[in-house]
C-alpha cells in the first residue's frame, strides 16, 4: 500500500501542475493579488501553495495572459493580476479544451454507470 500512495502522490503532483493554470485564470476576471488568489483558490477546494502560485503568476505575466499593477496605497504594496485579452481568450479556449477532456475521460472510465470497465 505504501508504493501505491508513493505513486498516487506524484500522478497527483502532475494532475495538479496541469489543471492549477486553468483555476488560477478562473479567479482573475477581476484583479486579484498573490495571497487572495490562494485564499480564494482554497476555499474552492484547489490548495496552491504560495511557492507555487508566485512564479505560475510571474510565468503567465510573462507570456502575455496576465496584466499587472502595483497597488501603494495600502500600508503594505500589492500586485494586483488581471487577465489580459489574450489571457482571456486563451482562457476561454483552455475551458473548452478541459470540458472536453473530462467527456473524454468520462467515456473512458465509465463514471456515467458508476462502474469500471472489466479490464482492469
Amino acid at each position: 500500500m505504501n508504493d501505491a500512495k508513493e505513486y498516487m502522490d506524484k500522478l497527483m503532483q502532475e494532475l495538479r501542475r496541469g489543471t492549477i493554470t486553468i483555476g488560477v485564470l478562473s479567479q482573475l476576471a477581476e484583479p486579484q493579488y498573490g495571497y487572495s488568489l490562494v485564499t480564494m483558490l482554497g476555499e474552492k477546494g484547489i490548495h496552491v501553495e504560495p511557492g507555487t502560485l508566485y512564479p505560475l503568476l510571474r510565468r503567465l505575466e510573462k507570456q502575455g495572459l496576465l496584466n499587472s499593477k502595483w497597488d501603494t496605497n495600502e500600508a503594505r504594496p500589492r500586485k494586483y493580476y488581471l487577465l489580459s485579452d489574450t489571457g482571456k481568450e486563451v482562457y476561454e479556449l483552455l475551458i473548452n479544451e478541459w470540458q472536453q477532456i473530462v467527456e473524454s475521460m468520462n467515456n473512458v472510465i465509465n463514471v456515467q454507470g458508476g462502474e469500471k470497465d472489466g479490464n482492469d
